[in-house]
């Protein structure tokens, strides 16, 4: 709605000066009669609402209102600024009655019946906010669109879908009016209207991508691939510069085991401008599946990777660094695991791994700052003192290794194989502490539950 660029051309135009009969009263002429003095207070009235209401105190606003009412009940604007002030002061059912009058008084007064469409649609009065709309229709094309939003949301289907083909067939698609539509046809379950309409614009305007983008999603959305994959390839033909309509066909030529169409496809997505970087992830995402099953195309997924630079996406690079880990390639899984750590610091999950990955690889240095500072954050993850005291132990400090394993121990709940962990840390621990007997005692221990699992 336009109703605040209306308000600023009201008031600078006529409603400064609500009759025309004010207007032309010589101000500046002392008054010789009642009549002067009633037009000065009249203004002065007038005035000072606007400037009461211009600084929130509405209801002295419409005590000024009320008092040029009594001077002239026949001016449409007090009713008007008077019903804005009652809709402000949440007394609704004054300020309906106000602008209606305001209305009544002026049929034609296009800011007016504005006023009363925004209150109406305000109240959730979607009935009298039709009734009012369709006289503001002439107006501006705009008003169409609210109107076919208010059949959207009242349920008038038919009558929201004729109103928005007839702006279509004048003003052309529009995004807004194409996600009404698509409200329409969900809430209705007319999936074949919709498609018909969506093959309608691509006959009707062949060379326009978007059309041939959404028969392709709708057609995947109703599992008629064959057809999508055929737009798609249509798509190809008239536009063979697209970008757009590999992120479908990558995975159509998957499907078909087309596998250098795919690796093609994949390749024109990651390097697009167009592609936004979470519809990159998704593509990549797949073929990092596509390759956990063939092998032979690691080093396209390599590549992808590169092209990618740097991911945005923890759930993909997650997936990503557990595809190398299944290669054995465990310092570029540590790479992305620690990539999607920063991107989700919070994620317990991958942090473990992370430190895991550390010990494995024996970066025991960092394993044992990297777990110090996890268990400020964690410190009743049992596994983080077992890495903790693991690292502490390979850096040949078996005193605060001993600390470490004895807090930690105290945190495992039902889990003999993580118990039997702890005390192999502790026999080694005492081992370097020369203690042969405290040792001996949590190496029985530990094998004492190994022995009974």
């Amino acid at each position: 709605m336009k109703r605040n660029i209306y308000i600023i051309l009201f008031l600078l135009g006529s409603l400064l000066f609500p009759m025309h009969h004010y207007a032309q009263v010589d101000f500046n002429k002392k008054p010789d009669d009642d009549l002067g003095n009633v037009e000065d207070q009249f203004q002065e009235l007038f005035f000072e609402a606007l400037k009461q209401k211009g600084i929130e105190n509405y209801d002295r606003s419409v005590e000024a209102l009320l008092k040029c009412v009594e001077l002239d009940k026949n001016v449409p604007v007090l009713y008007f600024e008077l019903g804005k002030n009652y809709n402000k002061l949440k007394n609704f059912g004054a300020a309906e009655d106000a602008l209606k009058k305001a209305v009544s008084k002026e049929p034609d007064n296009e800011w007016f019946l504005d006023e009363l469409y925004g209150f109406y649609a305000q109240q959730n009065e979607y009935d009298k906010a039709i009734k009012t709309v369709k006289q503001l229709v002439k107006y501006h094309p705009d008003y169409k669109e609210d109107l076919a939003a208010l059949y959207v949301r009242t349920k008038k289907y038919k009558d929201a879908l004729e109103l928005l083909d007839a702006l279509d067939a004048e003003f052309g698609i529009s995004i807004e009016r194409d996600r009404m539509r698509n409200q329409v046809y969900e809430a209705t379950g007319r999936k074949k209207d919709q498609i018909k309409n969506l093959e309608a614009r691509v006959e009707n305007n062949p060379d326009k991508e978007s059309n041939y983008l959404n028969l392709i999603f709708r057609y995947s959305e109703n599992n008629d691939k064959e057809k999508a994959f055929e737009t798609a390839k249509e798509l190809l033909k008239v536009n063979p510069n697209s970008q757009l309509v590999h992120l479908a066909l990558y995975k159509f030529y998957l499907d078909d085991a087309d596998t250098q169409k795919a690796i093609a496809s994949m390749k024109i997505v990651i390097r697009s401008a167009q592609i936004k970087p979470e519809a990159k992830l998704k593509v990549l995402s797949d073929f990092v599946k596509f390759v956990g099953n063939h092998p032979e195309h690691e080093a396209d997924l390599v590549e992808a990777t590169l092209l990618m630079g740097d991911l945005n996406n923890a759930k993909t690079l997650v997936e990503v660094a557990q595809y190398y880990l299944t290669k054995n390639n465990k310092e570029k899984g540590l790479e992305y695991y620690e990539q999607a750590l920063k991107l989700d610091n919070d994620n317990f999950d991958v942090l473990r791994n992370v430190l895991l990955l550390y010990v494995d690889l024996k970066k025991d240095a960092f394993a044992e700052a990297r777990s110090s500072k996890a268990l400020e954050k964690y410190p009743s993850q049992p596994i983080l003192y077992l890495i903790n005291g693991v690292t502490l132990n390979n850096l040949q400090q078996p005193k605060k290794a001993v600390e470490v394993l004895e807090i930690g121990l105290d945190y495992i709940i039902d889990s003999p194989k993580m118990e039997a962990d702890f005390y192999n840390q502790l026999s080694k621990a005492y081992g370097q502490l020369n203690n042969a007997a405290k040792a001996k005692f949590y190496d029985d221990k530990a094998k004492q539950l190994e022995s009974s699992n």
